[in-house]
């Protein structure tokens, strides 16, 4: 028997071990028989209007079905031990369908483990276990209400393989709207191509905190910048309803105090106006002009009152003002929390009672879902959870599923179809383009860079081949990736190129050694002295630093934001050796970087840049790409100064009249250089605003007077000069990033509506107070090229 033979006879084996017998009569021309009655019911029919679908299917429901859509089933190898259907499922309490399952055969085990299953592993393969998984659902359940598939997805799919983009944080730092869109529509499309119907993104939290771990998964510090991106890659994701887009954490969540993580996230210490205008302004415009369908409530309390536990903030915020029309998860344990963290519940019952009444539809945890559904069976049987609250909260759940089209079309039909798109060379492309815009250049001085291709490179440091960024939760678990030393040694040949680590991430004392420092071993110093006999043998010296998974990322936050372990020492030794140097860094946090800010010529941030983000950092480095990036978060010159942010109201962060106290920033919001230089001029207004019509337009051009092409970010910013509460300094309300050739003009324009220009007054009413604008047109928040001033009547 010949092995292509045997491989044949084993697929066909494989594909055909199935639990249950399939029941093809029910599949009818354009139609599914789901209650198996052989007629064509109201919600079997996709001609009809959803709501009219939704009546006729829950007034066949029964009270088992109904709470068996309010729960999650975690997937294989987290709450589910099987890959595929098993006869036991028919003695599950998922007998009677499920909400959703999340995770399912995605690669994800725990922090520490991936899953080799052939099922994750292999497209093909993965994508009939997710057909059948779904079919189980479709067949064996009485009615034939189909699962909800949802997964993670924040720079890109979580899976094994996937077209991998940067981080979050590093797509806020290209500031290009389209490309966000794009990175949406594409993981959109690898998702439902994998049998994914729901993901959780985009993150719609604005950072307040820069120790704090999650900075990769947010777009950046300030809102309107959140609330625009947000906005492209949720359409992105939406795009044809292909999935839905989940957005987290609703609400107040990114305001932790001190930055705390794990258990300690909640008791956010944020004003009202401060909760209005930065942490909802992002929800408030996705759930406006994007039409997300689902939203993560968050673990944390506001003013003593869990958000999970809330409705207030799930139907009265949520729902009535934001006018969100999907359905509301939980963040894993917060509905638990009601009774473990916050003690606000008696019990795990009670907490299920607050929760589902407070607005909450789908409880989201790594447990079984058995005891929430149980009592909440209990609860409606008692009278205390109404049976037109159950209705509602199934209800939601089901207008997703009926929106994404699950009723009439639940599988993935063309599997080879799917394993051509999913990390497919185009998308990669896009991925690569991502990479390359979210490179940030902090410093340049001598025009030490771009760096010539004909000379030898030292790569050194604990960061120049590790690209574990790229591998981590919540987005492409082993998509092929290319590190610092990988990528420069394409560009220019490893004969060119000499290599030492240096030192490691970490020293042995980390975390303690960042309030208490220690020297380093005989070893770890000869470690370093072998790293600067390498930077002698070369012309040049890329040393590559920062943080990465280890220092960083959920449950993760600093103490410090300097470099940890021996890394500053390595830095200073390799500059000591008399040849050029230039950092880079690695990691989603701001540094502290003092030292190599004043002594180092040549500053490259590079985030997370995912998982071609050797490539896209060589490319920077040695003038093949011109870097256009510019900063979503503040970077401080000491922790001792948070917090620091952008915006800021008057005088809320100036350093003038201080005497004890290091002043200043290292880097603004907004701040980004390029290998060329932008001239601004030629500002315009015209002010067609009357009320909530018409708009004012802000006008000018940009010319690139430099030698080679560039992308530059213009900037707008407004200050409200009078008003009856203290505004913001200056607020964001307008970015682009346009690519000019040497010599080339671009006219500009931006539009200010009404909304743009509104505040809470002293009554918390949101209104248009007349007086005086200052316009502020520049390329960071502190580099205004161009100032006017325009007048609300």
């Amino acid at each position: 028997m010949t092995r292509t033979l045997l491989r044949v006879i084993l697929l066909f084996l494989l594909f055909t071990s199935i639990a249950f017998r399939p029941k093809p009569n029910i599949y009818k021309k354009g139609w599914i028989d789901l209650n198996k009655n052989g007629k064509k019911d109201l919600y079997e029919d996709s001609e009809q209007p959803i709501e009219q679908r939704l009546d006729n299917l829950i007034a066949q429901m029964n009270l088992n079905e109904k709470t068996c859509q309010m729960a999650t089933l975690y997937g294989y190898d987290r709450i589910l031990k099987d890959s595929l259907p098993t006869p036991a499922w028919k003695e599950k309490i998922w007998k009677d369908g499920i909400a959703n399952i999340d995770e399912h055969l995605n690669g994800f085990v725990n922090w520490d483990k991936i899953s080799s299953s052939p099922y994750v592993t292999d497209i093909e393969k993965h994508v009939w276990a997710m057909n059948e998984a779904q079919r189980f659902f479709i067949e064996q359940t009485r009615l034939g209400i189909p699962a909800d598939f949802t997964d993670e997805g924040i720079r890109g799919v979580e899976a094994y393989q996937a077209t991998a983009f940067p981080t979050q944080l590093n797509m806020g730092m290209t500031w290009d709207k389209e490309l966000v869109r794009q990175e949406g529509l594409i993981t959109g499309m690898e998702a439902r191509a994998l049998g994914y119907t729901n993901v959780y993104a985009p993150i719609l939290d604005v950072a307040r905190d820069q120790r704090w771990g999650r900075l990769e998964e947010v777009f950046g510090e300030d809102p309107y910048l959140v609330a625009r991106l947000g906005v492209e890659m949720a359409t992105g994701m939406q795009h044809n309803n292909q999935i839905a887009a989940t957005a987290k954490h609703f609400a107040v969540y990114s305001a932790n105090k001190g930055a705390r993580e794990g258990l300690a996230r909640t008791d956010p210490q944020i004003a009202p106006r401060e909760v209005e205008n930065i942490l909802l302004y992002p929800f408030k415009k996705v759930i406006k002009e994007a039409g997300i369908m689902g939203v993560m409530s968050s673990y944390n309390d506001y003013d003593g009152i869990p958000v999970s536990g809330s409705s207030y903030w799930l139907i009265q915020r949520l729902r009535q003002e934001m006018g969100f029309k999907g359905y509301v998860v939980s963040d894993s344990d917060a509905l638990e929390y009601l009774y473990r963290k916050h003690h606000v519940a008696a019990n795990l019952k009670e907490a299920v009672y607050q929760a589902f009444m407070a607005g909450m539809n789908v409880r989201t945890t790594f447990k079984e879902p058995d005891s929430i559904i149980l009592y909440a069976r209990e609860l409606v049987k008692e009278g205390r959870l109404p049976i037109d609250t159950l209705n509602s909260r199934v209800r939601d759940v089901l207008r997703v599923k009926f929106k994404l089209g699950l009723f009439d079309h639940p599988y993935v039909l063309n599997a080879k179809a799917s394993a051509l798109l999913v990390n497919s060379k185009g998308n990669q492309a896009v991925a690569l383009r991502a990479s390359k815009e979210s490179i940030v250049l902090l410093k340049n001085r001598n025009r030490v860079l771009p760096l010539a291709k004909q000379q030898k490179v030292a790569v050194i440091g604990p960061n120049a081949a590790n690209d574990a960024y790229a591998h981590g939760h919540y987005g492409p678990l082993k998509s092929e990736s290319t590190n610092i030393l990988q990528g420069i040694i394409a560009k220019i040949g490893r004969a060119n190129v000499s290599y030492a680590q240096g030192c490691t991430l970490v020293d042995k004392h980390w975390p303690e050694s960042e309030i208490m420092p220690v020297d380093p071993t005989a070893a770890e110093q000869a470690a370093i002295d072998s790293a600067v006999q390498v930077a002698r043998q070369a012309d040049v010296a890329v040393v590559a630093l920062g943080g990465n998974t280890l220092t960083a990322g959920e449950n993760k936050s600093r103490t410090s934001l300097d470099l940890p372990g021996f890394q500053l020492r390595l830095v200073k030794a390799i500059k000591a050796s008399g040849k050029p140097v230039v950092v880079v860094l690695i990691g989603s946090q701001p540094m502290t970087i003092n030292w190599i800010d004043q002594q180092i010529d040549g500053i490259i941030y590079a985030g997370y840049p995912g998982a071609q983000g050797g490539a896209a950092i060589a490319d920077v480095l040695f003038g093949d790409y011109n870097p256009g990036g510019k900063l979503t978060l503040t970077f401080p010159k000491s922790v001792g100064q948070l917090p620091l942010n952008f915006p800021a109201k008057p005088n809320s962060q100036t350093d003038e009249g201080e005497l004890a106290k290091v002043k200043g920033l290292l880097y603004p919001f907004g701040f980004g250089l390029s290998y060329t230089s932008f001239v601004y001029k030629d500002l315009k207004l015209t002010n067609n605003l009357r009320g909530d019509e018409g708009q004012v337009t802000v006008s000018f051009t940009i010319t690139n007077n430099g030698k080679v092409s560039g992308d530059e970010i213009p900037q707008l910013y407004i200050r409200d000069l009078l008003s009856s509460v203290t505004t913001y300094e200056k607020v964001l309300r307008g970015f682009d990033r346009i690519t000019l050739k040497p010599g080339e003009s671009k006219p500009v324009s931006f539009s200010l509506v009404a909304d743009d220009l509104k505040l809470f007054n002293r009554e918390m009413k949101y209104v248009l107070e007349p007086g005086d604008f200052k316009v502020m047109v520049g390329s960071s928040s502190q580099d205004i090229r161009l100032e006017g001033k325009f007048t609300i009547q």
